[in-house]
């Protein structure tokens, strides 16, 4: 059985799964799709010489080490391939759907699932406007993880220059309320093709945020079945099969940050002790048997 990664070199999440998969199949390979080409016209896939086709499966653990638009142009060409026949995990079209922040967050509010306020606009003043309201925001890349390029806006003084300035980067402004966290913390409910496996908390640190590029660290956490059946309602439109609903327990209630494209292992693993990477590839190896 041949099951391709597709991944980032030196990656931990990606260089784990692959091991994972190598040690279920005795085969791997990481696929770094900067250095793929899809021949539309001979319909192959080539990555250094093997055509994708001729795998039995891919599983998508990251398409590019930062998010940016041009992550949905490698998803089309996995897009391609599976629709064409090929068993991929989760599904492209199914990724394309949670990659934008934009895109996964009005789906989310469609679904009627709880969020922190939150503004979409272009306009300068209208950003104002919001931060107003809210007090104190955070402007959101529509393309980013672990906190990368988020700022923390307050209503002062200076707030039209910090906005405009961030205008100027990123011409649709998401902008959020920032909530107070119960004990510094939110949580990571994560779910196996559509089944709950458990939930972990990331912690602050020094920072505003609780991502462990910011200084925030993996811990242990039992969750009530209300928060687990929230987590439930907000990934089952898209589909995926393996993802993390961020989720904030805040004064109002819980609310929901985002629903993850290229949910990781390493916080499963750490907190609590569960090879997720392992019980994902007994999934993927189970359904193309």
């Amino acid at each position: 059985m041949k099951i391709g990664v597709v991944g980032t070199p030196d990656g931990w999440s990606s260089e784990f799964l692959a091991d994972t998969v190598a040690e279920k199949t005795g085969y791997r390979l990481l696929i770094d799709m900067k250095d793929v080409r899809l021949d539309l016209h001979n319909n192959t896939c080539w990555f250094e010489g093997i055509d994708l086709n001729t795998l039995d499966a891919l599983i998508i653990k990251k398409v590019g080490a930062w998010y940016s638009p041009a992550l949905l142009d490698r998803l089309e060409m996995l897009r391609f391939l599976n629709e064409q026949g090929l068993s991929i995990f989760s599904k492209p079209a199914s990724m394309i759907s949670v990659l934008n922040r934009l895109s996964c967050t009005t789906s989310l509010k469609l679904a009627g699932i709880p969020m922190p306020p939150t503004t979409l606009t272009e306009s300068i003043e209208e950003a104002l406007y919001a931060v107003a309201e809210y007090g104190t925001a955070v402007f959101k890349p529509l393309y980013s993880s672990k906190g990368r390029g988020m700022i923390i806006v307050s209503d002062s003084d200076d707030v039209r220059t910090i906005v405009t300035d961030y205008a100027a980067k990123f011409s649709m402004m998401y902008i959020q309320k920032v909530v107070d966290l119960e004990e510094d913390k939110d949580l990571g409910v994560v779910f196996i093709q559509g089944k709950y496996l458990t939930t972990y908390a990331r912690c602050k640190g020094d920072s505003w945020n609780t991502t462990t590029a910011s200084g925030g660290h993996y811990a242990s956490f039992t969750p009530s079945l209300e928060i687990i059946e929230l987590a439930r309602k907000a990934q089952h439109p898209f589909k995926l099969d393996f993802t993390c609903v961020d989720i904030a327990i805040t004064p109002d209630g819980p609310v929901v940050f985002e629903v993850s494209a290229f949910g990781g292992f390493k916080g499963v693993l750490k907190a609590r002790g569960i090879n997720a990477a392992q019980l994902y590839v007994d999934a993927v190896i189970k359904e193309i048997s």
